[in-house]
């Protein structure tokens, strides 16, 4: 009888094994006359429709239109609801027709025009103008919605359709209608006709001089909307003293400088996103989050990620494991620490930082005192909006975008994000540029947002299979050092903070940490998206947030009633963080001595570009 060893005796890494294409190979010339034709041509492919898988758009709107044809109690509601909104639309029309015909009045009361047949969303401001209101824009705006809803309910609903089909469907319906909203045109945009009458016109004719301009700049490989250079890193954004302590091929370690004459003894490590320069959680210094941390006796460090290019195509998530945090760990116990450390990661820093440290429980090292998980997920079977671009036909063919250069270009990961928020991020925009001649008005969080960095190819095709396809984490599949780890095994405290319209990271996604770990959960939730909701400092104003601790004994919350059940409060979140990372940052101890650095931060790493 053959023995089963306890783990898998391959090693992953070794050499001669080729990885290519999301598959390892053992013979790599065979890896090279298998698949590099079909990346060649995937990859030539993605270039023209900006790596957006034809074939996973054509398989959703098959399965989408198939079952519709299958489903003729569907499609008689459609023509029902098809013929209500006509004629809902004819008659408001026809009101609308009158109303304009008669004297305009000039009492208190003013000209309303009829009633509405559809308030468009919330979070819909294309129709808040007044002149939206007068006749014949009423009828084109009523029309242009009454349409939206109808393909919204043609889209959703349809009995058989998978649910990722479905969402894709509505997305991409939702997308060619927002290309063809009233809003967009001259001709049909009353708030443009004002403003193009009132400057004579040149506000058309300085839009499209701003149009051709940043077609230039898209073509010499700048992203579109990048601010002017007000703001630079080392200038005014990413000024906290401090130096740089470690530098390794793909990280620097910054360690800010003590302004206090105490500080608490346990340091803190912050692990932020390598989709993004680090200074985000350091932008102005009024809005720094790390100069908010200093200025409370919390000795701070900082992982500052290199940006990959052709060179780094095969570091994998490993590498950013082993290299980042790890490296980091290791160096600021070597600088003399407690031997204790606080961990914060900030969306795949704190995934990453969640795989790091449930390996490091596995295998006995106790050096994190908490850990801190910033609008990160952990499990991904609900990642959001995002998990439209996510499936296997979509991975392919990204990895082949991927392939010939050998990362993830910035401007393919821009457009994924604008796309999910196109009224805000691209039609509104391009409204207000070239067609109102109002110009981006420049701010620290604009700046760092178009200061993305590149992913490299491997690492992000393992990230997107082994966490957003398989859920290895989650389900104790994924492997570190050829071994499973699993986050039962963390027993560090965990605060974890999600924020109410996140579209990268949801705050129910980002919620079940408490599901998934061990250990004592304080979870909270602030106002806001993904990265104001977490820049969010003392003194601006409309900020709420809710924060309740979940005992590793007690029984589950789900996410909506813990949501309706807990407090509200008025403020920043930042001052709630800090007292619970006070508590587990150890007594008050004399401030370091300065360390002699390879340099002053922000460092080399981050100016590159």
């Amino acid at each position: 009888m053959t023995r089963v060893p306890a783990f898998p005796s391959c090693d992953l890494q070794r050499e001669g094994s080729a990885w290519q294409g999301g598959v390892l190979h053992r013979d790599p010339e065979a890896a090279n006359t298998s698949i590099t034709p079909d990346l060649l041509l995937n990859g030539a492919l993605a270039r023209l429709t900006g790596a957006v898988s034809p074939a996973a758009l054509a398989v959703a709107w098959f399965d989408w239109t198939t079952h519709l044809l299958l489903s003729p109690a569907k499609q008689q509601q459609l023509l029902v609801q098809a013929a209500d909104s006509t004629a809902r639309w004819l008659r408001y029309a026809g009101q609308a027709a009158l109303d304009a015909g008669r004297p305009q009045r000039t009492d208190d009361e003013g000209d309303s025009g009829p009633e509405p047949c559809i308030v468009p969303l919330a979070q819909d401001r294309r129709f808040v103008d007044p002149g939206w209101r007068q006749w014949p824009y009423n009828v084109l705006s009523q029309g242009f919605l009454l349409q939206q809803q109808w393909w919204h309910r043609a889209t959703m609903g349809v009995r058989g359709v998978g649910h990722h089909h479905g969402e894709v469907v509505t997305f991409t319906a939702r997308q060619l209608l927002d290309c063809l909203a009233p809003s967009n045109f001259v001709l049909t945009n009353p708030v443009v006709q004002a403003a193009t009458l009132h400057h004579g016109g040149t506000n058309l004719l300085f839009g499209a001089m701003r149009a051709a301009a940043d077609s230039v700049r898209l073509l010499a490989g700048a992203r579109e909307g990048d601010p002017a250079h007000e703001y630079a890193p080392g200038r005014n954004l990413a000024v906290t003293p401090g130096s740089v302590v470690l530098r390794n091929e793909l990280i620097e370690l910054l360690r800010y400088e003590p302004v206090t004459r105490d500080v608490h003894a346990v340091p803190l490590l912050i692990v932020p996103a390598w989709i993004m320069k680090y200074y985000i959680l350091d932008l102005s210094p009024h809005n720094s989050l790390v100069r908010y941390l200093v200025a409370r006796g919390h000795t701070v460090y900082m992982i500052s990620w290199k940006n990959p290019g052709p060179a780094e195509r095969d570091l994998s998530m490993e590498d950013y494991r082993r290299l980042g945090v790890m490296a980091a760990l290791d160096a600021i116990t070597a600088l003399g620490g407690p031997g204790r450390i606080n961990a914060c990661g900030y969306c795949l820093g704190g995934t990453l930082l969640s795989i790091a440290a449930a390996a490091m429980a596995r295998d006995g090292d106790e050096r994190l005192a908490s850990m801190t998980l910033l609008a990160a997920q952990v499990d991904f079977t609900e990642p959001g909006e995002l998990s439209l671009f996510i499936d296997e036909s979509e991975v392919s063919f990204l990895e082949a975008a991927m392939w010939n250069q050998g990362y993830l270009d910035t401007r393919q990961m821009a457009g994924a994000f604008q796309l999910l928020r196109s009224n805000d991020l691209i039609w509104s925009r391009r409204l207000k540029h070239y067609l109102l001649n109002v110009p981006d008005r420049a701010t620290d969080l604009m700046a760092w947002n178009a200061d993305a960095t590149r992913m490299p190819y491997r690492m992000h095709s393992e990230y997107l299979r082994q966490l957003f396809l398989q859920n290895d984490l989650a389900n104790g599949r994924y492997l570190v050092d050829r071994r499973p780890v699993a986050l039962t095994d963390i027993e560090a405290p965990v605060f974890a903070v999600g924020t109410l319209t996140d579209h990268v990271a949801p705050w129910r996604s980002v919620y079940k940490v408490v599901l998934l770990a061990d250990t004592d959960v304080t979870f909270l939730l602030t106002s806001g998206g993904h990265n104001a909701g977490v820049v969010a400092p003392p003194g601006d104003s409309g900020r709420t947030w809710q924060m309740a601790e979940h005992r590793s004994d007690a029984a589950y919350i789900d996410p909506d009633r813990w949501h309706a059940c807990v407090p509200v409060h008025e403020g920043s979140w930042w001052p709630a963080w800090e007292a619970w990372l006070a508590r587990h940052a150890g007594p008050m101890v004399a401030a370091p001595p300065p360390v002699a650095g390879l340099g002053p931060a922000p460092g080399s790493y981050v100016l590159q570009p």
